[in-house]
């Protein structure tokens, strides 16, 4: 029941990251707004998932995991449900906002859950599981997506979470048994702190892809505020007595690496994405199931490779898997940005999806590991948590940044105008992904520190982790 429960979740969290995308042209034109509109209904959800992720862990371990695990899951279906009814783009976007916190809360305290119900002899299997389906959702959020929004109408892509919640809800309280951890303290200051200074700096890139232009104040004054409140977050983390994520945490190289080398390969991965579904609907004419269906060579694949790319970690190591997955992802971006026309054929482009798939498979599914042995057993919830919360800011930043590439070197006029403002943010994203790729090498603890590659002590609960398949 516990692994059914925490899975489903999950799934449900994890689908809504994905499944607006192939929406966004049909939400464009039925709502209206601008580009900009378009990155904050991703952004939106991104952004708040991904600085309160640590904090809805906390708020667990302080008031009750399954009771705030409870609350959350109410949380996120009633956004779902307001985002269903947005009468209007912005009114989109504060539900998506809500439906981000929700999230925060539901994926750290799933797996803490998880992990608390069964036992040790049985956690394997049932990890794998809840793994297998975390994945199905990336894999199906562009075809779900597709097929809702043709078929029925972009509102019932918010819809089918909400009665998917209403079950959930009383399921989880009657069948989960509630528990607390170590981390009874809020960082309620560094959480505001980081959270107003990365929404500075991802406004004031959004606002740059408009007509203020860099030099305005309304994209400069954001971003500088932004950088300042992050710096303050920085020295608050190094000198508060319970810290939201230690700072000396990012001594350890293997940690940076893994933190740094996610939320690169996020920024790259989630802003060619924001783009490819826009130039398969507007500039291809594509359908939105269409759409969907052209990208599971690269969505789905993971569930194919994924467990290939398991065993290959287990006999060379994750490092070399999740570095070649990058070199691959990275290789996938410059084929498309050289093959890259309005008219160019699905044929043309299959060997970027077919490279992006198995990329996505060979770097997700060591992460984990690569994660918790590059930390001591009781650091081991934090570091996955914080991995977590980079690889969503790493989205949030990677749709502002490449839509600023594509807006300064083309825009929506005509196919060429549109490639031409693509190709460059193409070969963004590949230079993004060859620095993950190089960043993930120091991705192993020095020599002498001392590992930990056995599994964590029943009393050892992991804050927050996400599918290795994500």
């Amino acid at each position: 029941m516990a692994t059914l429960i925490t899975a489903l979740a999950t799934f449900m969290a994890g689908l809504d990251n994905l499944v607006v995308l192939v929406a966004l042209p049909t939400i464009r034109d039925e709502l209206g707004g601008s580009l900009e509109d378009l990155e904050w209904t991703v952004n939106a959800y991104t952004l708040s998932f991904a600085v309160l992720m640590m904090f809805g862990a906390a708020l667990g371990d302080r008031f009750g995991r399954r009771r705030v695990f409870t609350t959350g899951l109410l949380l996120f279906t009633a956004a779902s449900a307001a985002a269903a009814m947005a009468p209007g783009i912005n009114e989109l976007i504060t539900a998506r906002v809500v439906q981000g916190a929700g999230a925060a809360i539901v994926m750290p305290l799933s797996l803490t859950l998880l992990t608390s119900a069964v036992p040790a002899a049985k956690r394997g299997a049932a990890l794998g599981m809840y793994s297998a389906v975390g994945g199905l959702a990336i894999a199906g959020g562009p075809l779900v997506g597709g097929l809702v929004t043709e078929n029925l109408s972009w509102q019932w892509i918010f819809w089918i979470n909400v009665p998917v919640g209403l079950l959930l809800a009383p399921a989880a309280w009657r069948g989960l048994a509630e528990s607390r951890g170590p981390n009874n303290r809020l960082d309620v200051p560094g959480t505001l702190l980081v959270s107003l200074g990365i929404l500075g700096l991802v406004y004031g890139l959004i606002r740059a892809n408009g007509h203020d232009g860099w030099g305005a104040p309304q994209v400069a004054g954001p971003m500088v505020a932004g950088a300042l409140l992050v710096a303050v977050f920085v020295l608050w983390e190094r000198r508060s007595s319970a810290p939201m994520l230690p700072m000396r945490m990012f001594r350890n190289r293997a940690f940076s690496a893994v933190n740094a080398g996610g939320l690169l390969q996020a920024f790259a991965m989630y802003g060619v994405v924001f783009l490819i579904t826009q130039f398969m609907q507007n500039i291809q004419h594509m359908s939105p199931t269409e759409a969907g269906v052209r990208m599971l060579p690269w969505t789905a694949m993971p569930l194919l490779i994924a467990p290939v790319a398991g065993i290959m970690s287990d006999k060379i190591g994750g490092r070399p898997v999740a570095v070649f997955g990058l070199a691959l992802l990275a290789a996938g971006f410059a084929y498309w940005a050289l093959v890259m026309s309005p008219d160019a054929s699905y044929a043309e482009q299959l060997p970027g999806y077919l490279l992006g798939g198995v990329g996505v498979a060979c770097f997700f599914a060591p992460l984990i590991n690569l994660t918790m042995s590059s930390v001591d057993v009781s650091e081991q919830g934090i570091a996955s948590g914080s991995t977590s919360a980079m690889r969503e800011l790493g989205a949030a930043l990677g749709v502002a940044v490449l839509t600023s590439v594509f807006t300064h070197n083309g825009g929506y006029t005509s196919g060429q105008n549109f490639v031409d403002g693509f190709v460059p943010a193409l070969w963004v994203g590949a230079a993004a992904m060859a620095l993950a790729a190089v960043v993930m090498l120091f991705a192993t603890r020095p020599a002498g520190a001392q590992e930990q590659h056995s599994a964590a002590p029943d009393s050892a609960e992991p804050h927050s982790a996400e599918p290795a398949t994500r």
